[in-house]
């Protein structure tokens, strides 16, 4: 794949080429009504990676950033990507007060989006088993990503994503968007200030493991492309559960089955240890032992220790998906919902500049776009989020296999266990390899 090169300026390359390219087209906002706007040539161009209902969520921030325009968009389903062409083509006229704005371009193969030259980065939307590749892909051409969390499907994979970052010098952020919201971030540095003492234990609630897949054969339709949906996973006849006809306007269960997703220790494990690991600052490390519950069939009771004695327990603790950080002075539960410590003070304590301040941001998206004008990192990383995904994957094996597990998180290795150390990849169907 030939290499987009990172030194060719937005300039350059729309003055020698984007007016020749067939309807697309990128009007600037001052002409349309108005000042002050970003010209084209200076907007950050995004391209979309999966258009089903996550990738509508997520695109609408990016729409209304001036920074930003959303210029291609993919699926394998034909009818979710002409919809979102549209609905896109849509916000910018209505955005832009114009009836006639045509600014995205729809493809049924991600591939003619990361070789665009004119395309500076990509939302990849897909479902988990999906993740690594279009990533490495668009990394290895010079384009930043935004990945859906989490991460990864596999640790190895989770690597294999951060190495691509680095190696291309990118700026990926991670969909992990409960690092931009105040109370998530004000728990966290109350937990690392010790307002509620040493902490001694997190319990964690989310949703459990996995399933093989399992669900009848159901007939095809034909706007959907099977076996690009089936990708890199090993093939499984269709069922609509995997990924519904329209009208279907919910989110498709592919995540409960192992062969797709990682169930609810990834779906929302991937927010959840997320916060966890924040607040215990081991943004760049993790538990170095994972003792599953003995009960046969239990989907809850994981323990998860750090170097430091810290206990994390995957454990519903009656609040929904949420984290309780325990300390040897008091508590704090955190959820979406809610903010409470043990402390009522502390909800309105404002915490000095002269102690521990965590990476503010008040706006997911636009740190992310403003990452990539800087070239810096964003509040929610690649490594930060391979991290996560990599507790949350391990739970997974752990779970699996029902034994206690020894982690080195520095060469990511099980300690003397070969057979739980196959688990940390995968195999890939033929032609579907994961890139280098």
């Amino acid at each position: 794949m030939k290499k987009t090169n990172p030194s060719i300026s937005r300039k350059e390359f729309l003055k020698k080429s984007s007016l020749a390219i067939g309807a697309f087209s990128i009007v600037p906002r001052y002409v349309l009504g108005g000042k002050g706007f970003t010209p084209p040539s200076d907007k950050i161009t995004i391209g979309v990676i999966g258009t089903g209902k996550q990738g509508t969520i997520l695109s609408e921030p990016f729409i209304k950033i001036d920074e930003a325009q959303i210029v291609a968009c993919n699926d394998v389903d034909a009818i979710k990507r002409t919809r979102f062409k549209e609905w896109a083509d849509r916000k910018y006229s209505e955005r832009n007060g114009s009836g006639s704005y045509h600014s995205c371009r729809s493809y049924d193969d991600y591939s003619e989006i990361i070789t665009r030259e004119d395309i500076d980065a990509v939302l990849v939307i897909t479902p988990d088993h999906w993740h690594a590749h279009p990533s490495i892909e668009a990394l290895n051409a010079g384009k930043d990503v935004f990945c859906e969390k989490p991460l990864s499907h596999t640790v190895e994979e989770g690597r294999a994503m951060v190495e691509a970052t680095r190696r291309n010098n990118r700026v990926f952020q991670t969909g992990s968007m409960q690092r931009s919201w105040s109370n998530f971030r004000k728990a966290c540095e109350l937990v690392r200030n010790g307002y509620i003492g040493e902490i001694t234990e997190v319990k964690v609630n989310v949703g459990g493991p996995p399933r093989a897949y399992d669900l009848p054969r159901q007939p095809l339709r034909r706007t959907l492309d099977w076996n690009r949906w089936i990708g890199p996973a090993f093939w499984q006849e269709y069922n609509e559960i995997l990924a519904p006809p329209f009208p279907w306007d919910d989110y498709p269960m592919w995540r409960w089955f192992k062969e797709f997703g990682g169930g609810g220790v990834t779906d929302w494990g991937a927010h959840m240890f997320d916060i966890a690991q924040w607040g215990l600052g081991m943004d760049d490390s993790g538990p170095v032992e994972f003792i599953p519950p003995t009960q046969i069939g239990a989907e809850r009771g994981m323990r998860f220790i750090y170097a430091n004695g810290v206990e994390m327990i995957h454990e519903d603790f009656n609040r929904g998906n949420a984290v309780r950080f325990i300390g040897s002075e008091g508590t704090i539960d955190i959820s979406r919902e809610f903010f409470e410590p043990s402390d009522p003070a502390l909800v309105d304590h404002v915490i000095p500049d002269s102690e521990i301040k965590l990476y503010h941001t008040d706006n997911f998206y636009q740190d992310w776009i403003d990452a990539i004008k800087n070239r810096t990192k964003p509040v929610a990383d690649v490594e930060i989020g391979h991290r996560t995904a990599t507790i949350c994957n391990i739970a997974n094996i752990a779970y699996d296999i029902r034994r206690p597990l020894k982690w080195d998180p520095v060469a990511e290795k099980f300690i003397n266990d070969d057979y739980a150390n196959s688990k940390l990849g995968k195999s890939y169907r033929k032609g579907f390899e994961l890139p280098t």
